[in-house]
């Protein structure tokens, strides 16, 4: 009992402990603040791309796709994708690149981005031809047609839909005079970016090639129905979506369409499983070559493995780096316990006399860095956690007060600070603070334990 009671007051009566104590609540505050950050990004990162891609991608051989004078059509890929047991649902895309220009006045804006250094301000676009229906099956479209602009982006520019169910079809606010352009949905901050609203004339310009290799240059004219935000920048401000059918006008028919995206039952159960017997299914039917095997058909992951690797390993050094915190936070209770062993000779040798161990004493300043460790700890958790939940929300406050942008939201792919808190994560923190300070309150604690009493009492 009484070990308790005296680590308690040399701990309170000694304020040189409170450093300790500082530094292991700023290591376990740090480690659980910025590994739930990264883990946020990590888990948005994989929110987001995985919605714009679904679970699996199936690109079939650019020479497949192009390298024939009659482009493959898709409905035999989807039939057998679609009967494989893993598979929820499916659907056909067809990608292009293109160059979009403004109407009106706003065309000068397209000009300048055209004659800048470098083409900087290129409006250059995604365009992808989907099927309405299969594709808000197999994707997170409708979510991202309904998804309300970003609190913290002041800049967007929202153009509601007004049938999620049908974005391509021309708004009841429109005058339905114009059947010569179709409709197109654009990213939020492409309508921004491009100054665009419900029923803008937008021309998208190319170039497709044929089996020869010979390029043509097209360009057509389409009229703007909503905007969506997917919470992937990139996505956001490059993406234009409209009909496949309207794609395929645009390159002159010589492409049907570029890849199948797939939505598996339970992905985390049977990406490595599907991946495989989709691939054998499709080898088998002869629609990919044994390289289709590795190459064509791939998962969302595989497509996005070198990014998500760079985050995991980035996340992991953090740990280490921040990890060196508490090692910090460690010395600094081993020389503040040094010295008060140093100090409490007299009283060390007063115990000893009275009949505690060698033991107990040892046990007694252990339970000094227990002290550190517990009160540590423990607050540095409850900071750590609490600012990891409001993480976005302080980072606005302190944006504002100090007159500087801290999260770049143009920067990201997403566009507010992610955080995710494990408990486990946590829970592992803590532990780590405690073994930490124990085992640097051990040699001091070592040292009291042998030290003999006469001589601790003959201290001056």
């Amino acid at each position: 009992m009484y070990k308790s009671f005296l680590s308690w007051r040399y701990l309170v009566a000694r304020r040189t402990n409170l450093i300790g104590i500082a530094g292991i609540t700023v290591g376990v505050g740090a480690l659980i603040l910025i590994l739930s950050i990264m883990t946020g990004f990590l888990e948005e990162t994989k929110h987001t791309l995985r919605g714009s891609l679904a679970d699996i991608v199936i690109e079939p051989s650019a020479f497949d796709r192009f390298g024939n004078d009659e482009p493959p059509k898709p409905a035999p890929y989807l039939e057998v994708v679609r009967n494989n047991e893993y598979v929820a649902s499916a659907t056909a895309h067809l990608t292009w690149g293109g160059i979009l220009a403004r109407e009106g006045t706003a065309s000068v804006a397209s000009s300048a981005g055209m004659s800048g250094t470098l083409g900087n301000g290129m409006p250059i676009v995604q365009l992808i031809g989907i099927d309405v229906q299969e594709e808000l099956a197999a994707t997170d479209l409708r979510a991202s047609l309904l998804r309300e602009p970003s609190d913290s982006d002041k800049t967007a520019n929202r153009i509601a839909v007004e049938d999620p169910d049908h974005p391509f079809r021309p708004p009841s606010d429109v005058a339905q005079d114009d059947f010569l352009r179709p409709w197109v949905v654009v990213g939020e901050r492409v309508a921004y970016e491009n100054r665009l609203h419900r029923g803008s004339i937008i021309n998208v310009a190319t170039i497709s090639f044929d089996s020869r290799g010979n390029g043509a240059q097209s360009n057509r004219e389409y009229r703007v129905a909503a905007t969506f935000r997917s919470g992937e920048n990139d996505a956001d401000s490059t993406r234009v979506y409209m009909e496949r059918d309207a794609l395929m006008d645009l390159l002159g028919d010589r492409l049907e369409f570029s890849q199948i995206v797939v939505r598996l039952k339970d992905y985390d159960r049977d990406k490595d499983a599907a991946r495989k017997s989709l691939g054998e299914d499709l080898v088998a039917a002869g629609l990919l070559g044994q390289a289709g095997l590795v190459w064509e058909v791939r998962t969302w992951e595989d497509l996005r493995k070198n990014f998500l690797a760079a985050v995991k390993n980035e996340r992991f050094l953090m740990a280490i780096m921040l990890g060196l915190v508490l090692v910090v936070a460690g010395f600094t209770v081993f020389a503040i316990l040094s010295m008060m062993v140093t100090e409490k000779r007299r009283d060390i040798g007063t115990l000893t006399a009275l009949g505690a161990t060698p033991n107990g004493i040892m046990i007694l300043f252990l339970m000094i860095g227990f002290w550190d460790a517990l009160l540590g700890a423990t607050i540095g958790a409850t900071i750590g956690t609490l600012g990891a939940i409001n993480i976005d929300a302080i980072e606005r406050g302190l944006s504002q007060m100090i007159g500087f942008q801290i999260f770049d939201r143009n920067v990201y792919m997403f566009d507010h600070i992610p955080a995710v808190v494990d408990p486990l994560a946590v829970a592992m923190f803590v532990l780590g603070a405690f073994v930490c300070a124990i085992l640097f309150a051990a040699i001091p604690a070592w040292r009291a334990a042998r030290m003999h009493p006469i001589d601790a009492l003959r201290y001056e």
